[in-house]
């Protein structure tokens, strides 16, 4: 079973990110949702809207992705409800600073244990940022 991917980012960056992600990853459509916050969103309805998209996958564990730690985003999905009483979730784990590599790595290995997922999550987004050399120094140099 593979684990649900929940984007919270600062508008438009969530929604952005999908459809990246969806691009190379057309099928885990359904396991991957956003949520855009804008400034003006009252806290209590992006709770409320983390609960219910966390709520889709039932039978899930759920991966929080989150752009700024100690941002509003960040900061809603750690005092958004991931389970009710009633209908009690599997377990979710939140990271903040996703970026496109993070995001793919997640989507490419969502199918494995979480512990995995995140150390893979963390190793993604970390080892997707290069300082390359621009065409112009590679050919000054040749």
């Amino acid at each position: 079973m593979n684990v649900g991917i929940l984007l919270v980012a600062h508008a438009p960056l969530a929604s952005a990110l999908r459809s990246c992600a969806l691009h190379v990853f057309p099928d885990a459509a359904p396991d991957i949702a956003a949520l855009d916050v804008t400034s003006d969103d009252p806290p209590a309805d992006i709770c409320q809207a983390i609960a219910a998209l966390r709520a889709q996958w039932p039978d899930q564990e759920c991966l929080v992705l989150v752009d700024v730690a100690g941002a509003t985003p960040c900061n809603l999905a750690r005092q958004a409800p991931m389970s009710s009483p009633d209908a009690p979730l599997p377990p979710s784990v939140l990271l903040a600073g996703v970026n496109l590599p993070m995001l793919l790595r997640v989507i490419n290995y969502r199918h494995e244990p979480m512990n995995t997922l995140v150390a893979r999550a963390l190793a993604g987004g970390t080892q997707g940022m290069l300082q390359l050399a621009l065409a112009s120094e590679t050919q000054a140099t040749a």
